[in-house]
């Protein structure tokens, strides 16, 4: 049996991945190739774990369909999600910060700040 774990009361992030992707998708094909299986992955672990990211609370609209929610979840829940996202985090990560600018990875850093901090 599977332990549910509540989500917190509002999810705080600290980079907008969304934005990212969004610029990501545009500059290089490549990326999608690359990202989608890993998105398809997130999904069908979160089923199966059965997280379910609309239990998180966001601040700001746009943040509804991030996986930031079910990768935290299962990061919590999964001891395969945790094996594998620690051997392709830092290549995802080096992968997107070689598409965008080093400014555009600050705005998205300081709109997540913005978007999750209290008001």
């Amino acid at each position: 049996m599977t332990e549910v774990v509540s989500p917190q009361e509002y999810a705080v992030c600290n980079t907008c991945t969304l934005q990212l992707v969004r610029l990501a998708y545009g500059r290089r094909w490549t990326f999608r190739v690359v990202r989608e299986p890993l998105r398809i992955g997130m999904l069908l672990l979160g089923w199966y774990h059965q997280v379910h990211p609309k239990d998180y609370k966001v601040r700001t609209e746009s943040c509804y369909g991030c996986m930031r929610f079910r990768k935290t979840a299962l990061k919590e829940k999964s001891a395969t999600f945790r094996w594998l996202n620690d051997r392709m985090n830092p290549r995802f990560d080096r992968m997107i910060e070689s598409i965008v600018t080093k400014e555009e990875l600050q705005a998205a850093k300081e709109y997540a700040r913005d978007s999750t901090q209290s008001r």
